[in-house]
């Protein structure tokens, strides 16, 4: 009788124990991970942009935090996907345009599989923006069974939502794609809500990345505005820029672009585009709110890259400088005292640091292969810093236009290798902390050599990383010769001419 008695204690303090451990893990902050494409930080409220409109992302601002030197580690929208959701430097995920998929091996340690692992429920929507082999040699597949809720496509995806499978269903009520992905954040949450289990659901919208289709919907929120230009705008602005720089489309679609005729059509188109997602993030957060849960739901909202805008004379994005490579950030944790305050960090952040942040949040141990730091310290203490520096990679597109850039608070250097014909090796350096806008090349006066030697210092640490840690595929490895500094610029060095896409 005893022995019955105590069986069934046991068991029920077991139960009790399993309940507790189960209340526990429900009580697990929600997470949003929301990215826009080829969006500048000048578009923003928040980011003091003249003329922007963007009520909901400003208030998300206000109530969290707003990061100023925030960083995508390569410009262009598949290799930084690809970090944002490993947490790893491109030249270890091995996967961009010309290069490759991201293999299996990787992805098994990407922030939506781990915490799927660990109980969370995932959605994804929108370009998803690589995909995912077992095999270096053939292509891969979209990983859409990897979630509990799928609304991502193939490729660029489209703005007509018709057009994209997985959200079709959308279509009728939301043509454009941009405010469908709001429908189906704001539809994951509500059944997420209901589940008792936390979930992490992650939307990379198409916009505002070309081709130019904002949602007519909107036509009236920017017709016949005026548009202030930023004090780098124009190629007078870009002369002190390398030769290299100006061998990629970059440069041509300032003009092919209309920047330099018709400047105000472009931009209210660009930033009708951004309107659009800012309607959808109302959307999401409303539907937070309504299913009780604003209180344990972080978000974070950041871009893949930034985008040129006739900065400088140039279009598009994929290059080092600010516009192409520094992007906004926004992250609110409602649990959090820092939280309204209206604060900012101007600490150096950068893309690979997502992953560890968001397996931060949910409790997860951070696998040694990040690269990324969380940005949890940041936000308990905006005056602190994680990274001394920050690389800034782009091995797309012409070979002329390859660089490998490093980044600090306060600097920036970048070297242009290519040194065929009547190129050279260039250097830049950039104070950022008094020339934000990148117009004075500080490496060409002797008082900077100090600094100089030190980015280049930097930078040779970046190299050897990169030399330790380059996947074996995909044609990585031969770069870290091809950005030493110290070795002569040989043909028979170069890696071998990818395939065009």
């Amino acid at each position: 009788m005893f022995v019955r008695d105590f069986s069934v204690l046991t068991l029920i303090t077991c139960c009790i124990a399993t309940a507790a451990a189960t209340v526990a893990a429900d009580d697990r902050p929600n997470i949003i991970f929301l990215m826009a494409d080829d969006q500048s930080t000048y578009s923003m409220g928040c980011y003091d942009t003249p003329g922007a409109n963007t009520p909901h992302l400003d208030k998300l601002a206000s109530d969290g935090m707003v990061f100023d030197a925030h960083y995508d580690t390569t410009a262009i929208c598949m290799a930084s996907r690809a970090s944002v959701m490993t947490g790893m430097f491109e030249y270890k995920t091995g996967c961009n345009f010309e290069h490759g998929a991201l293999m299996s091996m990787h992805w098994a340690q990407s922030y939506p599989t781990l915490l799927s692992n660990a109980g969370y429920r995932t959605g994804f929507a929108g370009k998803f923006g690589f995909e995912v082999t077992d095999t270096a040699e053939k292509p891969g597949k979209l990983p859409s069974n990897d979630f509990d809720a799928w609304g991502g496509g193939p490729g660029q995806t489209s703005y007509k939502t018709a057009n994209n499978k997985s959200m079709a269903r959308h279509a009728t009520k939301y043509p454009h794609s941009t405010l469908s992905y709001g429908a189906f954040g704001r539809d994951f949450v509500i059944e997420s809500s209901k589940t008792g289990s936390p979930f992490c659901l992650s939307i990379s919208f198409k916009a505002p990345h070309h081709p130019v289709e904002p949602d007519p919907q909107f036509d009236h929120v920017f017709k016949d505005m005026t548009f202030s230009k930023p004090g780098n705008f124009g190629r007078d602005f870009g002369t002190h820029f390398s030769k290299q720089s100006r061998q990629g489309r970059q440069f041509e679609r300032f003009e092919s672009w209309h920047y330099s005729d018709s400047y105000d059509s472009v931009m209210a188109k660009y930033f009708q585009q951004i309107y659009a997602i800012d309607v959808a993030v109302g959307m999401i957060r409303k539907a937070v709110g309504e299913a009780g849960i604003a209180s344990n739901t972080v978000f974070i909202y950041t871009s893949d890259n930034g985008f040129m805008n006739g900065s400088h004379g140039y279009g598009s994005k994929v290059l080092p400088y600010e516009e192409a490579s520094r992007v906004p950030l926004i992250m609110f944790d409602p649990r959090h005292a820092n939280s309204g305050k209206k604060r900012r960090c101007t600490a150096l952040t950068g893309n690979v640091d997502f992953a560890p942040t968001i397996l931060e949040l949910a409790g997860l141990p951070i696998p040694e292969s990040m690269d990324g730091k969380s940005l949890l310290p940041l936000y308990d203490n905006p005056q602190s810093s994680t990274h001394e520096s920050l690389p800034l990679i782009n091995v797309w597109g012409p070979k002329t236009m390859h660089s490998l850039s490093v980044v600090t608070k306060d600097w920036k250097y970048v070297y242009w290798p290519y040194a065929e014909d009547d190129f050279e090796p260039t250097e830049e350096l950039y104070q950022l902390s008094t020339d934000r806008l990148e117009l004075t090349n500080a490496a060409i006066y002797p008082e900077n050599n100090s600094v100089l030697q030190d980015m280049r210092t930097i930078y040779n640490r970046t190299l050897q990383h990169w030399k330790d840690n380059a996947v074996p595929y995909h044609n990585y490895q031969p770069f870290a010769v091809v950005f030493d500094r110290d070795e002569s610029w040989k043909q028979q060095k170069q890696p071998a001419k990818n395939k065009k896409r």
